[in-house]
C-alpha cells in the first residue's frame, strides 16, 4: 500500500541521510588532499613523480613502475629485522588500521585488508630507504634504484598527499629493531635522527650544515610528529633563531602593513645583505637601513617544497603560520625580474632556474592563496621600520644621490672630483669678491 503521507516519507529519508553524515576531518586527521583551486595553480607541485606513499596516489598508472622496488625493499626490511616475521608486522598494522584511516582527510575507498597491505609495504619501503640513505647504498641498489631516482624520491616523500602517519613508522621500526635501538648501535639509530636525512632535503638553504648541537634540542623537544611533511616544517622552525612559536599567541597580530618591492626599497636607501647568522630562511632581520635576509636556493623542487609545507601549515597549524608569513614577505619584496636580479646580486637568492622572471612568477604564485589570520610581530616591526625609513625625505634624497652619482666606482670618483672643483670655484669666487670690496 502506498504511503498516505509522502511528506513523512521524505522526512524519514532526510533524517536517515543526516544521521549517516560524517565529518570530513577527525581529531587524528593530518594528511590532506590539496583543494582543487590550489592544485590547479600548479598540479605538478602536489603530485608525486616517482613513488606513491599511502592511499591517495596508490594505483596511479604512471607510478606503478616503482611498486616492485617498494615490495623488494619491504621484504629486505622485514628480513633484516629481529623478528623476521611477516605476521608480526601485519598484525601491528591491522591493530592500527582504524586510527590510520582517520588520519586522512578523505574517505579511503580501500577495504581494511587493502589498506593494511598498502600501509605495510609503503611504510617498510620508507624505513628501508631511510636506512640505506644512512648506511650507504650498495652496487645492487644502483641497479634496483638508480641514483638519478633517489633525489626525486626524497622530494616525493615531502608531498602532503604522499604520506603515511609517523606513528606507523615508529611502531614498525621499534618492532623490527627494539633491542638495538637504545644500545648505541649506529646501524639502527633512533627513528627521528634517521628520518631527518630525508627531511634535510626540504631545508632549501645553500650548504646547510646539520650539527649535533642543532639536532639534540630538536630531538628532545620536537613533540608529536604527524608525518614527514610535519617533521620538515618543525625542523625548519627549530633552525630559526627569531620565530619560535608562541603558545599564548602574544607574538602575533591581526593587521600588518605592506612593504615596497626590493628595488623600491633599495632606491629608498635600504641595503640588502645575506643573513649569515642563521641557517633558517625565515629569519629576516633589520638593523638601521640594512635588511638581512637568509639565502634561499631556488631549484626545480623549491616551489613544490614550499607549497606543500605551506598547505600543511594552512590546514593544520594556522595559529603558527610562520611559513605563510615568510611567503607573504617574499611576495611583497618580489614583483618583477628586477627585484629577483637585485636579490641575486646581493647573494640572497641562488637561482638554479636560470630565468629571473620564472623565480618572480614562482614566489608571486605561491603567495596568491595564502591566508594570514594573524601575523608575526617580528615581521610587523621590520615592515613598519622599512616603510618609515623609505618615507623619510632625507633618506630618499641620499638614496637618489647614491643611485644617480655613486652607483659605480668611476661615477663616485667623478662625483667627488666634481664636488671638489665646485667647492674650489666657490672659494675662488669668494676671494675675488673680497678683493674687489677691499
Amino acid at each position: 500500500m502506498a504511503s498516505l503521507n509522502p511528506t513523512n516519507d521524505v522526512a524519514i529519508k532526510i533524517k536517515t541521510m543526516l544521521e549517516e553524515a560524517k565529518p570530513r576531518f577527525t581529531d587524528e586527521c593530518c594528511i590532506y588532499r590539496v583543494f582543487r583551486e590550489i592544485r590547479k595553480s600548479n598540479e605538478g607541485a602536489y603530485t608525486p613523480n616517482v613513488v606513491s606513499i599511502g592511499p591517495f596516489h596508490h594505483g596511479d598508472q604512471y607510478l606503478l613502475k616503482m611498486e616492485d622496488q617498494k615490495r623488494i625493499y619491504c621484504r629486505e626490511f622485514i628480513e633484516s629485522s629481529e623478528t623476521k616475521s611477516l605476521e608480526s608486522f601485519v598484525s601491528c598494522v591491522q591493530e592500527l588500521e582504524p586510527k590510520i584511516r582517520g588520519c586522512y582527510s578523505e574517505d579511503i575507498k580501500l577495504s581494511k585488508e587493502e589498506l593494511v597491505m598498502v600501509i605495510l609495504v609503503d611504510s617498510c619501503f620508507l624505513l628501508q630507504f631511510s636506512l640505506k640513505s644512512w648506511i650507504g647504498w650498495t652496487p645492487s641498489d644502483d641497479i634496483l634504484l638508480p641514483q638519478n631516482l633517489r633525489e626525486p624520491i626524497h622530494y616525493d616523500l615531502l608531498l602532503i598527499e604522499n604520506q603515511v602517519p609517523f606513528f606507523v613508522l615508529d611502531k614498525l621500526y621499534n618492532l623490527a629493531f627494539h633491542s638495538t635501538l637504545y644500545s648505541g648501535n649506529h646501524r639502527h639509530p633512533p627513528l627521528l635522527g634517521l628520518t631527518l636525512l630525508i627531511v634535510s632535503y626540504s631545508i632549501i638553504v645553500p650548504d646547510i650544515i646539520i650539527t649535533n648541537d642543532m639536532l639534540s634540542p630538536f630531538l628532545h623537544n620536537v613533540g608529536r610528529i604527524a608525518h614527514f611533511t610535519d617533521l620538515s616544517r618543525k625542523f625548519l622552525l627549530t633552525l630559526s633563531r627569531l620565530l619560535q612559536p608562541s603558545s599564548s599567541g602574544r607574538l602575533r597580530e591581526k593587521e600588518f602593513p605592506r612593504i615596497y618591492s626590493a628595488t623600491r626599497l633599495n632606491e629608498g636607501g635600504v641595503k640588502f645583505e645575506v643573513n649569515k647568522n642563521s641557517q633558517c630562511i625565515l629569519d629576516l632581520e633589520l638593523s638601521c637601513h640594512t635588511f638581512s635576509v637568509p639565502a634561499i636556493r631556488v631549484t626545480a623542487y623549491t616551489e613544490a617544497v614550499l607549497r606543500n609545507l605551506l598547505f600543511f601549515e594552512q590546514c593544520h597549524c594556522m595559529n603558527e603560520s610562520y611559513l605563510a608569513d615568510y611567503i607573504v614577505a617574499l611576495d611583497f619584496l618580489i614583483d618583477t625580474d628586477k627585484d629577483v636580479d637585485l636579490l641575486i646580486k646581493r647573494g640572497i637568492i641562488e637561482n638554479w632556474l636560470g630565468d629571473s622572471s620564472e623565480v618572480a612568477k614562482m614566489f608571486n604564485g605561491i603567495g596568491v592563496q595564502v591566508l594570514n589570520p594573524d601575523f608575526n610581530m617580528q615581521y610587523i616591526r621590520i615592515f613598519k621600520e622599512l616603510n618609515a625609513f623609505c618615507m623619510h625625505p632625507c633618506n630618499k634624497k641620499v638614496a637618489t644621490l647614491r643611485r644617480d652619482y655613486c652607483n659605480t666606482p668611476w661615477k663616485t670618483v667623478a662625483s667627488i672630483a666634481g664636488t671638489f672643483l665646485l667647492v674650489l670655484t666657490v672659494i675662488q669666487t669668494v676671494f675675488s669678491i673680497l678683493q674687489v670690496v677691499h
